[in-house]
């Protein structure tokens, strides 16, 4: 790796931070290390608990186990958010690991702190090895079923860096990734898979793919500087109608999923809220505005909320 650029090794939080947080009160030897696990981003956790969410209440609500109450739900969701945010934090650890020289090289990302040479690589794998041990002691909370799928997940965590050097699809394993949480939801809940699971896992990886492509825009000139590859430069003026394409395959697989369990009318009624709020974001679409994209990027919080909602009216 270069030496690090002086210009970058300041405290200053990433362009996609808020400019204060609560970071900034912190101890300052603190801060790079919260910066990476990107604690002051929490899109992230939303992003990868959402689809987690998902699977639980759509077993909840389609009564796939007799014995399986709201209690349980409820108390399953506070572990995969416990889960969630130990777990996007290692894996942003990782990333940074794998992507230091890149990051160096791109603006947006240059300083990153492992990027940027103000927390050693020795120090940064210590830091992931840490989380990865916490979030299997929350992994051992689950059924056999469970486990395994969580052990499973960890194979499409390692390659996702690597994936934006070999093809121009990251984003689509960037789905299979963050949306495996929909699976062991499911299975938490009922002990074995099934197609509503499935399918919902289906619309999850779709719906990655337009979100993470209207955000991979931000970065679409400085990617081809340096030769990293993303659906947002190989779709180029396209991106918008893909976009489009992407969340009405996400809203279609949503609703064989619903329809393959015992949910109430009314699930789809609120489900049409998460359809016009996709809608939106397809609309308000411009890859040339970097802010923009950033913004429509963070509001698919929004839109799980929404997906959620509905799933969780259906079983009421």
């Amino acid at each position: 790796m270069d030496a690090p650029n002086p210009k970058y090794q300041s405290d200053a939080p990433m362009p996609d931070a808020p400019a204060r947080s609560w970071i900034d009160a912190m101890p300052e030897p603190m801060r790079p290390y919260l910066r990476l696990m990107r604690v002051d981003r929490p899109i992230g956790i939303w992003l990868l608990l959402i689809p987690s969410l998902w699977g639980i209440i759509l077993a909840w609500a389609d009564g796939a186990v007799q014995d399986a109450d709201l209690r349980t739900a409820f108390f399953y969701s506070l572990l995969f958010a416990v889960g969630a945010f130990v777990m996007r934090s290692a894996g942003c650890v990782y990333n940074d690991i794998v992507d230091r020289d890149i990051d160096a090289k791109v603006e947006r990302t240059a300083n990153r702190p492992v990027a940027s040479g103000r927390i050693p690589v020795l120090n940064a794998v210590g830091l992931m090895i840490a989380l990865a041990l916490i979030g299997l002691l929350i992994l051992l909370s689950f059924n056999t079923a469970t486990r395994w799928l969580g052990v499973s997940s960890l194979a499409l965590v390692a390659l996702y860096p690597f994936m934006k050097r070999i093809t121009w699809w990251p984003q689509a394993w960037l789905g299979l990734t963050f949306n495996w949480g929909a699976l062991m939801g499911w299975t938490a809940m009922t002990g074995s898979l099934a197609w509503p699971a499935l399918f919902l896992y289906a619309a999850g990886i779709f719906w990655t793919l337009g979100y993470d492509t209207i955000y991979a825009h931000q970065d679409r000139e400085d990617d081809a500087l340096v030769g990293v590859k993303s659906t947002a430069r190989f779709l180029g003026d396209k991106s918008g109608l893909w976009i489009g394409i992407f969340y009405a395959i996400t809203i279609f697989f949503l609703f064989i999923a619903a329809s393959l369990t015992q949910l109430n009318q009314w699930a789809f009624v609120v489900m049409l809220a998460a359809m016009a709020h996709l809608f939106w974001q397809y609309s308000r679409f411009d890859m040339n505005d970097g802010t923009r994209c950033l913004k429509i990027f963070k509001s698919n919080r929004d839109t799980g909320l929404l997906i959620l909602l509905a799933l969780f009216i259906g079983g009421l």
